[in-house]
């Protein structure tokens, strides 16, 4: 029987209190910004609501030419952010494209932040570079990712080594999920086990798969045993093994067991029946199916579940793709995702 003369014997205010916290999770929006002087707007908010003196332009929410999107990140249960989100709007890219990633780090923050900071940029050279070859050449869209990802592999890895030192770059690593959208065409750029969906026409594609050490084409690659089942602790960050995916940049040991190589496939928009597109981390589809999630964008950004999200001329807007983004992490950690989770929604009209 408890003691009603011990007053700790019964919660009081504050302690709910502090249960109510640890309960909660925090909401980060990490933008990466495209320019130095932008950097100084740069703030984490916790809320998921920036205020307007804190936060002056919001680029998960804008407008950029024909394309509106959204993104989130979610630091879940875990005591690390090691996921970063990178948006450039349209037309930014070498003048012609857009460019949205996700990255999620396997050893801490700095790792994705790192890629999420350089990779486009990277990207970019190797396009221009592309651009100035002889007209009658093909553009070879693997072939500069693949010369983009290889590059960015040495230049990351060269710094990580110099600021974390050489056992920090032999086991830290990451994933990526780039999704390029021209005007005619979709490239998608697929290193680990993030994955983009593209809704066409009401239903859902899958534009990646997972690059699993069980998938049976890449299992040849990774079959030391040894090495992908093995699972790390690096700084109090969780480092998988192999067998949750057999391509990511970094971690040297593992070099020579997994694939360096990212995946690309590039498809052509379709532009009356092209709805939008889901670019997330495995975080969301390991609890969210393809088809539950685009039907839970499509509310938002195709039947306008909301008036104020929609402008005036009953279009959707830049504020439904990031309440659909926000209401797929929401699902997935009421689903039992206990990861960073990021997610990009981007409509294609």
């Amino acid at each position: 029987m408890m003691d009603s003369g011990n007053p700790s014997a019964f919660p009081t205010e504050d302690t709910a209190k502090r249960r109510r916290r640890r309960l909660e999770v925090p909401l980060v929006r990490r933008p990466v910004s495209l320019s130095p002087e932008a950097d100084s707007n740069f703030h984490e908010i916790r809320s998921g609501k920036p205020s307007s003196d804190a936060w002056p332009a919001d680029p998960a929410s804008e407008r950029g030419g024909a394309l509106n999107y959204g993104f989130v990140s979610i630091m879940g249960r875990r005591r690390v952010m090691e996921n970063a989100v990178t948006v450039v709007p349209p037309g930014r890219l070498a003048g012609k494209y857009s460019c949205f990633g996700v990255y999620d780090g396997y050893g801490g923050a700095m790792v994705a932040e790192t890629c999420g900071e350089r990779l486009h940029k990277c990207l970019e050279r190797h396009i221009e570079r592309t651009k100035k070859l002889p007209v009658e050449r093909d553009f070879d869209w693997g072939k500069v990712m693949v010369d983009c990802f290889g590059g960015a592999d040495e230049e990351f890895w060269h710094e990580v080594e110099e600021k974390e030192g050489s056992s920090a770059a032999a086991v830290l690593r990451f994933t990526a999920m780039v999704v390029v959208v021209g005007k005619e065409e979709v490239v998608v750029v697929n290193f680990g086990n993030s994955k983009a969906v593209l809704c066409r026409g009401g239903l859902a594609v899958p534009l990646s798969s997972d690059l699993k050490g069980e998938r049976a084409d890449e299992k040849g690659r990774c079959d030391d045993e040894a090495v992908v089942g093995r699972t790390i602790n690096w700084n109090a960050c969780h480092l998988p093994p192999l067998s949750t995916t057999s391509r990511s940049l970094g971690g040297e040991y593992r070099k020579k067991y997994i694939i360096m190589e990212p995946e690309v496939t590039v498809m052509k928009r379709t532009e009356q029946s092209d709805d939008f597109l889901i670019i997330a981390t495995n975080s969301l589809w390991n609890v969210v199916g393809d088809k539950t999630a685009c039907e839970v964008v499509k509310r938002y950004c195709v039947n306008g579940e909301s008036r104020r999200l929609m402008a005036s001329d009953g279009s959707s807007t830049a504020a439904a793709a990031s309440e659909a983004a926000t209401a797929l992490a929401v699902l997935s950690m009421a689903k039992g995702s206990r990861h960073n989770i990021s997610i990009i929604v981007v409509q294609l009209k």
